[in-house]
């Protein structure tokens, strides 16, 4: 399947937390998205791999994805090397993407930045041809999409562009809260983690409003770019 719009998190709930209002209005419009999870959050506090399996299978029916497969890479572990960089070039190569959306290249959490720099990597050798991958037995072709993007995660990073969410606010919202082990849960007796209080998921809704603010918008959720960004039509600016 051929996606407009491949999002990579390295964690189950980061495309959520990041990106999910740009995915559902995109998915609105008619264009097809999909999400690689590259871990299975296995070393989280709270929940268990299994359970974050059927957490993001949830998220996905309220997101109204197209795809959504996880690489099992090791949770803290895995490595921005040759043998992880061809697993995410088979993503690539699998789905074609226009676009796709990428972890903060910096963060609280090291794994955030380290599966930026990975993505970013990946992308660039897919183009490559003369790196040779093959999925399910078939040769793949060399594939590039036009633009990529990081999302903005934890820690304050000023973006490059904004996306205005507002209309699907309350379904993004929902999206995160399909992860009932990690968000604020008052029937979950594990123990409290920097992300289980009401206070992370306020800070959530707060980070977009600040940058929906900034356009004259109710909600909007940022992103980075490495490259420079244009537009032929200086009206669809706002």
């Amino acid at each position: 399947m051929k996606l407009d719009i491949l999002v990579f998190a390295v964690h189950p709930d980061d495309a959520e937390l990041g990106c999910s209002g740009t995915i559902l209005k995109h998915i609105a419009l008619g264009k097809k998205v999909g999400i690689v999870d590259f871990t299975r959050g296995e070393l989280g506090t709270r929940g268990s791999a299994e359970i974050r399996d059927e957490e993001a299978a949830e998220s996905a029916k309220i997101l109204g994805l197209h795809a959504r497969e996880n690489l099992r890479l090791k949770d803290g572990f895995f490595r921005n090397d040759e043998a992880h960089q061809l697993e995410v070039i088979k993503m690539v190569r699998k789905y074609q993407p226009e676009i796709i959306l990428t972890n903060a290249l910096h963060d609280r959490h090291p794994d955030h930045g380290r599966a930026g720099d990975l993505a970013n990597d990946a992308i660039f050798l897919s183009g490559l041809r003369r790196i040779e991958t093959t999925l399910d037995g078939q040769k793949q072709a060399p594939w590039r999409p036009r633009l990529v993007l990081q999302y903005i995660q934890d820690r304050y990073i000023e973006p490059d562009i904004l996306v205005d969410i507002t209309e699907v606010m309350e379904q993004k919202i929902a999206s995160i809260r399909a992860f009932k082990t990690q968000f604020d849960s008052p029937d979950n007796s594990e123990p409290q983690t920097y992300i289980s209080s009401p206070e992370f998921l306020e800070a959530v809704i707060s980070r977009a409003r600040e940058f929906g603010k900034s356009i004259g918008a109710t909600y909007a959720e940022g992103f980075t770019s490495r490259k420079l960004l244009g537009v032929a039509n200086l009206f669809d600016l706002r």
